[in-house]
């Protein structure tokens, strides 16, 4: 017995059937006879010095040493995959995968799309709308567009984007039915539960001690998802505590109102992500230069806001 690796195509032969358990259904994935693969693995077994697979009459089944080697094979495997991937996708500066939570991709990409497709007509812009952990070595991801307080793992790019604050919103037609804060103590109020892990938190209960108003706010209904609260809102079913990227587009163009000129300042951010020594890649670069456009486009709806950051609010 050697210590010299077999071949690789014994190793993948291998890899493959013992994650079917099959050799005919690995044989197909690597488009090979089954006696082809067969060889190879007998091959591997012969430069192991040990069977690897016991043969049934129907079916195989690892052996000891399989199933010592089999994790390792899975992983190595995986790992030379995944930096195919991404060696792949460095050298291709005409596609870019961005992901972005549910709430922002609703919100804040998706309605500017159009934008960003007039202006790079050469790119081909992708979404993944979700908040699951990523790794940029393993999935095919270019930028991530994140909500959060923490710092960005090591090896990663960031760029916080506009400071964030809540104030409510509402409709025209319900702004004129509820005209001072005081009378949001009749109104129905819309809770953004997605935030709810910010300490502390920014909540109704937070925006009525700053205004100074005893209300409660308890009652209304709550959503998980940010963009759900702010469709409610848009719907006239009451008024919602939302966050600026998600409304400030809706409050310009006129379809919610901020009656009220007050905004509770958050300590959490979005921020752009990318891997390390990929942001000056061309499509990327040109995506963040016109998400910083996109912000400053409507960066007067702030300026119209008195902001109290949240640590300047009184505890409950």
């Amino acid at each position: 017995m050697t210590d010299h690796l077999p071949p690789l195509t014994a190793l993948r032969a291998f890899e493959a059937a013992a994650r079917h358990m099959s050799f005919a259904k690995a044989a197909e994935e690597l488009h090979v006879t089954p006696a082809a693969l067969s060889f190879q693995i007998k091959s591997l077994e012969e430069h192991l010095g040990t069977p690897v697979f016991r043969r049934l009459n129907r079916a195989v089944e690892l052996t000891e040493a399989g199933r010592t080697l089999a994790p390792g094979m899975s992983e190595g495997f995986q790992t030379l995959h995944n930096a195919w991937r991404a060696t792949r996708r460095i050298t291709n500066e005409t596609t870019l995968i961005v992901t972005a939570g549910p709430a922002f991709t609703a919100k804040w990409l998706a309605p500017r799309f159009y934008e960003f497709v007039r202006a790079y007509p050469d790119i081909d812009l992708r979404f993944s709308a979700t908040l699951r952990a990523l790794d940029f070595g393993r999935d095919e991801v270019d930028v991530a567009i994140r909500f959060g307080m923490e710092k960005p793992e090591p090896g990663l790019w960031s760029l916080p984007l506009a400071n964030e604050w809540v104030t409510p919103v509402m409709t025209p037609e319900l702004a004129e039915r509820y005209p001072t804060a005081d009378s949001l103590k009749d109104a129905n109020l819309i809770h953004d539960d997605s935030i709810s892990f910010l300490t502390p938190r920014s909540d109704w209960a937070a925006w009525f001690r700053m205004m100074d108003l005893d209300i409660d706010a308890t009652h209304g209904p709550r959503f998980t998802g940010a963009d759900h609260a702010v469709d409610a809102a848009l719907a006239g079913a009451g008024v919602a505590l939302a966050r600026r990227a998600l409304v400030v587009k809706d409050i310009s163009e006129g379809r919610l109102i901020a009656p009220y000129g007050r905004a509770i300042g958050l300590q959490a951010r979005f921020r752009f992500l990318c891997q390390e020594g990929t942001e000056d890649r061309p499509h990327i670069a040109a995506f963040r230069e016109w998400v910083l456009d996109e912000i400053g486009k409507l960066s007067s709806v702030t300026r119209t806001l008195n902001i109290t950051p949240i640590e300047d609010i009184p505890p409950p």
